[in-house]
């Protein structure tokens, strides 16, 4: 485990200073949230405003991720604010690890319960015959035709497999430039930590063809039923947090191409690791319950 550099004065915690960047990541997100609410909803500007917003968060980003780089690697802060940025991200993730449950356990419900119930299943008093009467409670289902019309499936087998592949390959390149950090080798940290984001960027790309390919020839949108939803919802927002994570592993990147990180300080490098081992995981999940049963 790495530890921090000691503080200008360890014998006191630290007290972070005065920062303009709270206020300033505020109001980007209200920016954004408004741009996008006006996007959905057809107002001309809303795209500009939707701009404007997510250009203020990638200025908020550089800025106060700057300020804590430099920060730390100025050696102001001890091991309890070490400790500290640990349970952040431990929490963080823990976050994340109920944002997905959520999803998945939609994905259940509706699989387990709500769709056998409509077919009849358990229901003693026959209500299925009350709301749909016809309903064949098969999976995937997709709905009256006139709501979400037929749709195909994607075969677990083709991309999705390649990009499990890919994931779990990252996860062990990211592992060795780990080992190779605290070893001091400092050219296989390099060029491990190169592979692992480059390995994440091309798991996005495959995943935009599949979408492409799901959207123009499959016809399987996110209007194709509760089937289209759950799927694009699921996969759509660990694509999401692959992108994320593939960012901050190249910015990991960067900062060791300057010299940054030692043996014994690199908390945030072992944080991107935490989150990155966390998308490998959730993307198991997704490639057994989502595309695979």
């Amino acid at each position: 485990m790495a530890h921090a550099q000691p503080a200008l004065d360890s014998g006191k915690y630290y007290l972070p200073h005065g920062s303009k960047w709270p206020i300033i990541g505020a109001l980007s997100l209200l920016i954004t949230m408004l741009g996008a609410a006006s996007l959905l909803n057809g107002v001309n500007v809303g795209p500009w405003v939707l701009l404007a917003g997510l250009l203020a968060l990638a200025y908020m980003f550089f800025g106060w991720f700057g300020t804590v780089i430099g920060e730390s690697e100025a050696g102001l802060y001890n091991e309890a604010v070490d400790r500290s940025f640990r349970m952040g991200m431990m929490w963080f993730i823990f976050s994340e690890v109920m944002f997905f449950a959520a999803f998945f356990g939609a994905l259940f419900y509706v699989r387990q319960l709500s769709v056998p119930w409509l077919g009849g299943e358990g229901s003693k008093f026959l209500t299925n015959l009350f709301l749909w009467k016809s309903y064949s409670p098969a999976w995937p289902t997709n709905g009256p035709a006139a709501v979400g019309g037929a749709f195909e499936t994607i075969p677990a087998f083709g991309i999705p497999a390649i990009n499990t592949a890919i994931l779990l390959s990252s996860g062990v390149t990211i592992t060795i430039a780990h080992h190779a950090l605290k070893a001091g080798n400092r050219a296989v940290l390099k060029l491990f930590l190169a592979a692992t984001f480059l390995l994440g960027f091309l798991f996005v790309y495959l995943q935009a063809r599949e979408y492409a390919h799901a959207y123009r020839e499959l016809n399987l949108t996110l209007g194709s039923g509760v089937y289209g939803s759950t799927f694009f919802m699921l996969t759509g927002f660990h694509g999401l947090h692959v992108t994320i994570g593939a960012i901050m592993l190249t910015v990991i990147w960067l900062r060791t191409m300057k010299g940054h990180f030692t043996p014994q300080h690199h908390f945030a490098f072992e944080g991107v690791a935490w989150y990155w081992h966390f998308v490998d995981v959730v993307w198991l999940g997704l490639f057994i319950f989502v595309y695979w049963l």
